[in-house]
């Protein structure tokens, strides 16, 4: 057998390509006995003083919070942990309304065969009724059963429109896929909050749950005791944001000293773009919901007061004498007015449309205030970037930056052209 001495071994001198054997090294061979090793001691680079638990990250309610605050992300652990269960609470708002929209509109279009089915049914029965009257003269059985049915159906068919027209169906799905929308888009906010690595304070966290509840106090689930009134008497925007944050507006007094992105002009500009706003947009969609809820509020009227005609005109089908003339006729034509009229109520969603103009005034009523809470701010440095700002404003009116700019220049002949 082999027995190797080596006086020393390599040395390892920075990387494997600067290894070399040290001078005077020697090698014996001899057949002795068993191999026997003899290494002399090699330095190791040294690692880093950070313990295993150092390297771990956290896990707190299923995300995974950085115990350490490293350059590019410099966020509080808690801080960071908040938003991301808001963030899932908010996921599975998105989803709550998303499912009760779709059941909601079921209920407008379920509801709505099934009136005007009910409601043709009686003003045939009606119909019949009155031609069984006129040709039999013993029996009297066909024609109180098909007088009896009429009347039924038309009262089954008038309380059921009272409810429908009072909860208004197209309207809470309106209601219910714009709150998932917007539900959507705070989530984003918040996500690429997070991503960009931004320094989040607790002020973050509770500006993300005022909006939050902001919204379930403007868009509710429940219907009873929550629901919105569907004819208010007084047309306002629906207001689905918290209460603007006054710091904005406390900055020190002084002339405005251009930076982060804002200048002199731009401001000019915003402010112009708030009186465009202010002046035309608002009111003009304030104006169509008031235009729409009227015409709602008629069909809401008519079509349970034309049911409601047509089953006491049943009820004297068969009577002697101009009675029963104009039995037939509210029974036959009342009905027929009726499903006409229910068919363009809430076959032409008449409520979805309010809830969509009120929406629109909500819309603009919302980018007013941020606007006027930017430009109020005096410290630019606490502004949002002007001119990602700019950028924001222009694609929410659907304009590019020049239009935006000429819509500042003549804010007395252009209007927003978003919807």
């Amino acid at each position: 057998m082999a027995t190797f001495q080596v006086s020393s071994i390599f040395c390892l001198m920075g990387s494997p390509d600067q290894m070399r054997f040290p001078k005077g090294g020697a090698i014996k061979a001899t057949t002795n006995n068993a191999p026997k090793f003899q290494v002399s001691p090699i330095s190791l680079p040294k690692l880093p003083s950070r313990s295993l638990v150092d390297n771990l990250d956290i896990t707190s309610n299923g995300y995974k919070v950085p115990t350490n605050n490293s350059a590019n992300h410099s966020d509080d652990p808690m801080v960071t942990s908040k938003l991301y269960a808001i963030m899932e609470a908010i996921a599975d708002r998105v989803e709550m309304h998303k499912n009760i929209g779709a059941q909601r509109d079921n209920w407008n279009h379920l509801l709505l065969m099934s009136i005007n089915a009910i409601t043709l049914a009686a003003a045939t029965m009606a119909g019949i009724a009155a031609a069984t009257f006129a040709v039999t003269t013993g029996a009297r059985a066909p024609f109180m059963a098909l007088k009896l049915s009429s009347t039924i159906l038309y009262v089954a068919a008038t309380g059921m429109l009272v409810v429908m027209n009072k909860i208004q169906p197209s309207q809470l799905a309106e209601e219910q896929r714009y709150a998932a929308r917007l539900f959507k888009q705070l989530h984003a906010q918040i996500q690429t909050k997070l991503s960009l690595h931004s320094e989040n304070t607790m002020v973050d966290v509770n500006e993300a749950m005022e909006k939050v509840l902001a919204l379930d106090r403007a868009y509710p689930l429940p219907l009873l005791g929550e629901m919105l009134d569907k004819f208010p008497e007084t047309v306002e925007p629906t207001i689905w944001w918290p209460k603007q944050n006054h710091r904005r507006a406390q900055g020190a007094e002084g002339k405005l000293i251009d930076g982060n992105g804002w200048s002199k002009k731009l401001e000019e500009e915003m402010i112009e773009v708030v009186g465009v706003l202010k002046s035309k947009d608002v009111p003009e969609y304030l104006k169509l919901t008031e235009k729409a809820l009227k015409i709602n509020r008629v069909m809401a009227i008519s079509g349970p007061t034309l049911t409601g005609l047509a089953a006491l005109g049943s009820a004297f089908v068969g009577s002697s004498g101009t009675y029963g003339v104009w039995g037939v006729m509210a029974g036959v034509i009342c009905g027929a007015l009726a499903s006409v009229v229910n068919t363009l109520e809430h076959g032409g969603q008449v409520g979805m449309v309010v809830e969509m103009y009120r929406s629109n005034a909500g819309f603009f009523r919302l980018m007013q205030e941020t606007i006027e809470s930017n430009v109020k701010e005096k410290q630019v440095e606490r502004r949002e970037n002007g001119q990602v700002f700019e950028m924001k404003v222009a694609l929410q009116l659907g304009r590019s930056l020049s239009e935006l700019k000429d819509l500042a220049v003549f804010s007395e002949k252009f209007a927003s052209k978003l919807f």
